[in-house]
């Protein structure tokens, strides 16, 4: 049988057993800052269609918020001649065009499986997080390219007060960017929309960055310019890795080991149910789907429904994001020792 969601009941969450573990200090601020959960069961969303509209209305704010501030930059660029300002400017355009696929990833989500995608079209935002990865990696090659070509062949700036002043206006857009793409898509479980508000938080760091280059040449060191710059492309590709290990582990059915725990402990703290025999989960873009396997007592076929119905009650409510999860049961008939232990 599958569990659906019910709206009209209070349930509280239990964490159970496996609560994660994270760094401390100003190692923990970074991992934090950079690596933010993509998955929030206390502030999530648990309605579907719900769902893909935040992501959506999240996608179209952030993309003008940012054209919006790439237009600013670009126009100092013009003036200045800052490379580490167009570097700046690319990635954070860059950025902005990444939007548009993952738009249409949360459209696609919405549609209805078909013989031929019986599992929907969700897959769609976690192909969106690939090719935000790969746009991201490109515009850190153009960026770099720049950088060395204005080493190479030196280039005088000018108007650097308003370099200074595009790179302030650079971190704060993207800032803002960053903390509500984060916050929508921990609030509906979206991988694809949270990596891209880390991208959004990366580009406001490197627009400090311009801030910091732009002040070298004022102090003398006309060389700042192209080193930051370079600099930016560096740091983009090595903050780009963990963004590409959440995304490949979504394509392959990865989950976090603390949402296994947790729908663990609901199903075995259901009355009636005896232990867990089987539990599976993955990702199917921001929505959760399964199967579980629970031991009952050797009763009649009703009881056993009952109890499978309680239990994927239970299941949907400390796992808001959860789609679908097939519950079949088996009786002490089948395990008499009490089945195996989940995996």
């Amino acid at each position: 049988m599958s569990a659906h969601h019910e709206h009209d009941h209070e349930h509280g969450h239990s964490h159970g057993e496996g609560a994660h573990a994270h760094p401390t200090g100003i190692r923990g601020i970074f991992y934090g800052l950079f690596v933010p959960h993509s998955h929030d069961a206390a502030d999530s969303i648990d309605d579907a269609l719900e769902a893909s509209k935040e992501g959506v209305r999240a996608v179209k704010i952030s993309l003008f918020i940012l054209l919006g501030t790439t237009l600013l930059q670009f126009i100092v660029v013009l003036l200045s001649g800052s490379v580490a300002l167009l570097a700046d400017t690319i990635h954070n355009f860059a950025d902005a065009l990444t939007a548009v696929p993952l738009w249409i990833a949360f459209v696609l989500g919405r549609r209805a499986a078909t013989r031929k995608y019986t599992y929907g079209f969700g897959r769609a935002e976690d192909l969106a997080g690939l090719f935000i990865v790969g746009v991201v990696a490109l515009s850190a090659v153009v960026a770099a390219w720049q950088s060395i070509d204005r080493l190479v062949h030196p280039h005088p700036l000018h108007n650097l007060w308003w370099v200074l002043a595009a790179g302030l206006i650079g971190f704060a857009g993207n800032e803002a960017v960053a903390i509500y793409r984060i916050r929508v898509g921990q609030q509906i479980g979206s991988a694809a929309l949270v990596a891209d508000g880390v991208h959004a938080r990366i580009d406001g760091f490197t627009s400090l960055a311009v801030v910091v280059g732009a002040l070298g040449v004022i102090l003398g060191f006309p060389l700042a310019d192209p080193i930051v710059g370079l600099l930016i492309s560096a740091a983009i590709i090595v903050l780009l890795w963990g963004t590409v290990r959440s995304i490949g582990c979504r394509l392959m059915d990865g989950i976090e080991p603390g949402l296994v725990d947790r729908a663990e402990h609901a199903l075995k703290h259901t009355p009636g149910v005896l232990s867990v025999t089987d539990l599976r989960l993955r990702w199917v873009g921001h929505r959760l789907q399964g199967a579980a396997t629970i031991v009952v007592a050797d009763t009649t076929l009703s009881a056993a429904e009952l109890v499978a119905r309680e239990a994927g009650h239970r299941l949907s409510h400390e796992l808001p994001n959860l789609d679908d999860m097939a519950i079949s049961t088996v009786s002490t008939a089948t395990y008499p020792a009490g089945g195996r232990a989940a995996r």
